[in-house]
């Protein structure tokens, strides 16, 4: 799965109004960025690199398993293939959406 299918399946499961209320990056590294501001309404889903109230990092196969249910968020985390910068609470409540 390529950057823009993962785009477009983290849009489709946010949906327009989710409650996560914050703009969190997902940074694949030198495959490229997903940020979603989710303080918008719609929210806004794109590829502009930049602030973010929480960070994911992880590959972009690891970020298409996760998408599609085959890494459990908690698991990734725990195993390092995942790793979270700044507020952790958003990321958990990705989690409850993802």
């Amino acid at each position: 799965m390529d950057l823009l299918t993962c785009a477009e399946k983290i849009r489709l499961k946010l949906g327009e109004d989710s409650s996560l209320n914050a703009v969190l990056k997902f940074d694949c590294g030198s495959d490229g960025v997903i940020v979603v501001d989710a303080v918008q309404r719609p929210h806004i889903v794109d590829h502009l690199d930049r602030d973010a109230d929480c960070t994911v990092s992880l590959s972009l196969p690891d970020l298409a398993k996760l998408l599609v249910g085959e890494l459990n968020p908690v698991m990734g985390f725990m195993s390092g293939q995942l790793k979270l910068a700044g507020d952790m609470s958003i990321a958990m409540r990705l989690q409850k959406v993802v």
